[in-house]
């Protein structure tokens, strides 16, 4: 194999692979990524077998070829050296890199032992703007457990749905403390999701960081796999096979006190009250009485932080207890100047919406005070 190629355009497409090549794996080889040349064009493929990537780039191919190299050493190569344009000759499992006058020799696996990765034409793709995919997964992606035993949760929930003029895909996340849900109205054609299905996190990650608000990506359904399309790369992401909660039963029925809120004045509040927090404690109490509202944050290993913000508030006074980052996590998303908080009497949670549209809410479960 021997290639020229434009070095920040090789540089984009192995820094695309990083997050999905295995960092701690019993086969070597999934710490790399396959080389590989077709027409005028270096196919660039990373897998863990859960997650694949699959890109295509512009280059000179002197001599056609295929080699797995170590991403995270051929990303750091290509990023010291300087020039425009990347030399790659390969022979024998050995591939030499040269730029100007440096160059570099690294080791590789033959490319027949990379786990098969298969670029499916038949897939049907629908179209959506990349920046609705982005506001999706930032309105959502918070909400997700951590916890790797519950897979089901460890991820987010996409379905897709029509009343039979407008089609929505919406997305939900829950860990079981808190859960949030987004939609986005199409009038174009949608993917069908049956009863949903679930992405987890570290695809969801992979689409997050692939997708371009400026442009427009293509989703579908392949067998067990969510796959994502831009203009040169095609990410596929293996789906959770798992049953999502009814996340419907958790939204409250009855309304709580609701109060209209500044969103920087109460974000940068809130922010205020989680410098004194930690690992053991992270608790906010919020205080509304009679046009303002009092934020209160006592960590015995830290110290207390106080503060009072004017509200629009004429109701009885309310004392509820949060998780500040919960709190702040649901209101920073939230592209708005005002926001509408629903607070829950007693255990009874709370619920975070925009004071326009019905396309965000964030529900979270109150302390214990």
């Amino acid at each position: 194999m021997q290639i020229n190629i434009n070095r920040s355009i090789l540089l984009d497409g192995i820094q695309k692979t990083l997050g999905i090549v295995e960092k701690k794996t019993t086969l070597p080889i999934l710490n790399n990524i396959l080389l590989k040349t077709g027409k005028n064009k270096l196919k660039i493929i990373a897998t863990d077998r859960e997650i694949s990537l699959i890109s295509d780039y512009e280059a000179d191919i002197k001599e056609s070829g295929e080699i797995t190299i170590a991403a995270k050493k051929l990303y750091e190569m290509i990023r010291e050296i300087q020039g425009e344009i990347v030399n790659i000759v390969c022979s024998n499992n050995i591939t030499k890199i040269s730029c100007q006058r440096a160059m570099y020799k690294i080791p590789g696996l033959p490319a027949e032992d990379f786990p098969d990765v298969t670029d499916e034409r038949n897939i049907q793709f629908y179209n959506v703007k990349g920046s609705v995919m982005k506001d999706l997964i930032s309105k959502t992606s918070f909400a997700m457990a951590m916890d790797e035993m519950r897979k089901n949760l460890n991820g987010v929930l996409l379905e897709s749905f029509s009343d039979g003029t407008e089609n929505t895909l919406k997305m939900v996340a829950t860990d079981g403390h808190r859960l949030a849900l987004t939609k986005s109205v199409f009038k174009e054609p949608l993917l069908d999701t049956g009863k949903g299905i679930i992405i987890p996190r570290k695809g969801l990650m992979e689409i997050k960081k692939l997708v371009d608000e400026e442009e427009n990506v293509k989703i579908g359904l392949s067998k067990n796999m969510f796959v994502v399309k831009t203009e040169n790369t095609v990410l596929k992401v293996s789906l959770v096979d798992a049953d999502y909660p009814d996340y419907k039963r958790v939204i409250p029925t009855e309304k709580g006190v609701s109060i209209v809120l500044d969103k920087e004045s109460f974000l940068h509040a809130l922010k205020r009250m989680n410098v004194v927090s930690s690992e053991r404690y992270g608790g906010v109490i919020l205080s509304f009485s009679e046009g303002k509202l009092t934020l209160n944050s006592t960590n015995l290993d830290v110290g207390e932080a106080t503060e009072e913000i004017d509200v629009s508030y004429s109701g009885e006074e309310v004392d509820v207890g949060f998780n500040v980052n919960y709190l702040i996590d649901a209101i920073s998303v939230i592209d708005r100047e005002k926001i509408l908080m629903e607070v829950g009497l007693g255990i009874k949670p709370s619920v975070i919406k925009q004071t326009e549209g019905d396309d965000y809410l964030c529900i979270v479960m109150p302390l214990k005070i």
